[in-house]
């Protein structure tokens, strides 16, 4: 019965959003690029400057938060390439495994799945994580993408610091640390702007899941899909120990480090030609098996 209350009540609103952009994407001709380019440019921003710019936060403890998620993030790529290996993969598809155990869906799914089961206040966490996270992994996973070409790789890192949702927070800091009150209309409209941003990234979600198409699953699908989804957590309640986490800190990484491939792994295997139609299958499928996975994830913490 656990089980499934917590499927129906934290996981089901998550995937019906999902579904409603699935079936509403196609039939409306709503582009998913677009909705992408507004939570990325406007919602994002908007969304970590609400959360942070008042946020109190120990310094020692968001520390290590960072370096506790960096390292998570780490292992699971060395257990990707480790697995990769092992199954005889060459070395795009090597590639493509690191790329997708560097990114996870810490945004889309991360954010509403912990806020139904953590609490509000567990928001300031989950945004923290998805922060760093997001930061990191585009870091690994554009410098995996470009690792056969012979591209500048370092420019992964630029564009990753460069990103609005992470500009977004030195004027959020800003405010906070001074205490700068910020007048009541702009307070307001930021306000709303942030609570726009996870039904609107669920939705796009859906839209971009069902431009995608029927997979073809393969045992390297399979495979990745389940070091994401079963190693990531093993691996985070691992190190949570070891980096003395509890709480609302230990369980918000947990969650994080559970979610499927994110849809941005898509994007950079499409921009930089390594095997985007294995990388968007194994998108769909972790999302798809994340249902089973995540309710058991979350019954467990």
């Amino acid at each position: 019965m656990q089980l499934i209350s917590i499927f129906l009540d934290i996981l089901l609103p998550v995937f019906m959003l999902v579904a409603i952009g699935a079936l509403a994407g196609p039939r409306l001709q709503l582009e998913a690029r677009t909705l992408s380019k507004l939570s990325y440019y406007v919602l994002v921003p908007a969304f970590i400057f609400h959360i942070f710019s008042s946020a109190e936060i120990e310094g020692a403890l968001a520390v290590r938060m960072a370096s506790y998620i960096i390292a998570v993030t780490l292992v699971g790529v060395a257990v990707s390439y480790g697995v990769a290996r092992l199954l005889g993969a060459g070395p795009q598809l090597v590639a493509a495994y690191v790329l997708v155990a560097a990114f996870g869906n810490v945004g889309n799914f991360g954010l509403p799945v912990i806020r139904f089961k953590l609490g509000e206040e567990a928001l300031l966490a989950a945004s923290f994580y998805f922060l760093i996270a997001n930061t990191f992994g585009f870091v690994v996973g554009v410098m995996a993408a470009t690792w056969q070409q012979g591209n500048n790789r370092w420019s992964a890192v630029w564009k990753a610091f460069s990103t609005p949702g992470v500009a977004a927070v030195v004027p959020a800091f800003l405010v906070n640390w001074l205490d700068l009150p910020l007048p009541l209309f702009v307070d307001r409209s930021i306000g709303l702007m942030a609570e726009a941003l996870i039904p609107m990234m669920l939705l796009t979600l859906g839209i971009q899941l069902a431009a995608m198409g029927r997979p073809a699953i393969g045992r390297h699908v399979v495979a990745i899909s389940l070091v994401r989804l079963l190693a990531g957590p093993l691996i985070a309640v691992l190190l949570a120990a070891v980096w003395g986490l509890s709480g609302i800190a230990r369980d918000a990484g947990i969650i994080q480090a559970s979610m499927p491939a994110a849809v941005l792994t898509s994007l950079i295997a499409l921009e930089h030609d390594l095997l985007p139609d294995f990388v968007t299958t194994v998108v769909l499928f972790s999302t798809l098996a994340s249902a089973l996975t995540l309710t058991l994830v979350l019954a467990l913490i």
